[in-house]
């Protein structure tokens, strides 16, 4: 696998890009890009079945087959056991098992079909059993190197450029739906691969039609399966007014904390990171250790089920803010504090992608801060996923669209807050980020080549 961000710089293609839109080869891509869009969606929408069936078996399904309740102590099975099996495919398979999360979100580059394997177990060992990272990046990978994959079947030597559009339209339908809307997935895919100009327009017109047709899918075997769309939608929230000067203040406080606190967990991730990949089979076991720890001290602490804990966090993240009634802001600083330390150490040594795990600690972080006077709960959820998520992933345009869009109608209103909570956060992480922190770098997009693919 081509390791992401180490491109360089974009080049510039020789000629109009524009020009391309009008050529028969490009029609040709698009009809490519809508029939690899189809079962890219399928199989995206089986693999977050699986996941999804899988965390329950074996947190809950197969605990109760040998005892009669789920024992504190469960999680560290789990845990050791994805470690291990991390290590084990990181050494023995080819490729590095997808991204390193560590090193933040990005979307460029093919992924060549043979590190497929690598990353289908590395992922799969990281969200079933329990670390905390979510499906995003494993995704947008699988699409692609099966995009590649289908482009090299149908015409072993296709042009450079052709390889690249229909491995981004493999992204798109894969994560069509994820984020609860294929904009969504189109924006975080754009602003992380760094693409502009009227090059923008020769990839994504692509990646929106499989983006399109993937939403269908999924859409279609809901209906047939019943299984749900396994998209990100917290449901109904309490109604949000509008902003006040109070809430305005309360934005800039939570964007500087979240960049504190986002700064704080890549550090320690990225310090981590060269020590496990010196051992992978020795320590990313230990990092499981690490992970079901804090999961139990959570649980010892608050009395609240340690799958806040553990997974992404992306299926909790609806249930925590529709009963923030039933938390206390303690039980909250320690969700965030023990979620921060897991999510750390997640991302140094698994496989998997940053974004929900920062989303849902945002919220966390939000809601604890609303226990004090002039912050809605709505508003300080809101804040914080969208200042926490910049942070993490350095995409202030995703990290607004987002949240908005999250919090549903109450996105609109909330929306100057969120913009302000994003922007102070964007730019205090650019103050407090090192050398070794800032890794991304935009995508190369090769120029485009006349003949079809």
């Amino acid at each position: 696998m081509t390791e992401p961000g180490t491109q360089g710089a974009p080049a510039v293609p020789s000629g109009d890009p524009l020009a391309l839109l009008r050529t028969r080869s490009y029609l040709t891509l698009l009809v490519l890009a809508a029939v690899i869009g189809a079962p890219v969606s399928a199989i995206a929408y089986f693999y977050l079945k699986f996941v999804s069936e899988a965390q329950q078996f074996v947190f809950q399904t197969l605990p109760k087959d040998w005892m009669t309740s789920v024992p504190a102590w469960w999680p560290i099975v789990p845990l050791v056991l994805g470690g291990l099996i991390v290590g084990l495919t990181l050494r023995y398979l080819h490729g590095t098992g997808g991204h390193k999360p560590a090193e933040g979100f990005k979307a460029s580059g093919a992924v060549d079909p043979i590190d497929l394997p690598g990353v289908f177990i590395a992922s799969l060992a990281t969200l079933c059993l329990g670390a905390v990272l979510g499906p995003e990046a494993p995704l947008i990978a699988i699409g692609s190197g099966l995009g590649v994959l289908a482009v090299h079947l149908f015409k072993k030597d296709a042009p450079e450029m052709a390889v690249v559009v229909i491995g981004a339209a493999g992204s798109f339908a894969a994560i069509a739906t994820l984020l609860g809307s294929p904009i969504v997935g189109a924006f975080l895919l754009m602003e992380a691969a760094g693409l502009g100009g009227p090059l923008l327009g020769v990839v994504l017109v692509p990646g929106l039609l499989a983006a399109g047709i993937g939403t269908l899918i999924f859409v279609g075997l809901d209906s047939w399966s019943g299984y749900g769309t396994f998209s990100l939608n917290i449901g109904p929230i309490p109604h949000f007014g509008s902003p006040t000067g109070a809430e305005l203040l309360w934005a800039i406080g939570i964007g500087v904390v979240a960049a504190l606190l986002g700064a704080a967990i890549k550090r320690g991730a990225l310090a981590l990171q060269p020590v496990v990949e010196g051992r992978k089979l020795l320590l990313t076991p230990a990092l499981g250790l690490v992970v079901a720890g804090l999961a139990i001290v959570f649980f010892e602490i608050t009395g609240k089920p340690s799958s806040y804990v553990l997974f992404s966090g992306q299926s909790a993240l609806p249930t925590l803010v529709q009963h923030a009634a039933t938390w206390s802001a303690g039980a909250l600083v320690v969700l965030v504090l023990c979620k921060g330390a897991a999510y750390s150490a997640s991302l140094s040594g698994f496989r998997g992608g940053p974004v929900f795990p920062g989303m849902f600690i945002g919220a966390a972080f939000g809601m604890a801060l609303s226990h004090l006077p002039g912050l809605p709960m709505i508003a300080g959820v809101g804040m914080g996923i969208g200042a926490m998520t910049v942070a993490m992933l350095g995409l202030p345009l995703v990290s607004v669209l987002m949240a908005s869009l999250l919090l549903a109608a109450d996105g609109i209103a909330l929306m100057p807050l969120i913009i302000v909570a994003v922007v102070v956060s964007y730019v205090v992480s650019a103050h407090l980020a090192t050398p070794s922190t800032e890794t991304t770098t935009p995508a190369t997009v090769p120029a485009p080549a006349p003949s079809a693919p």
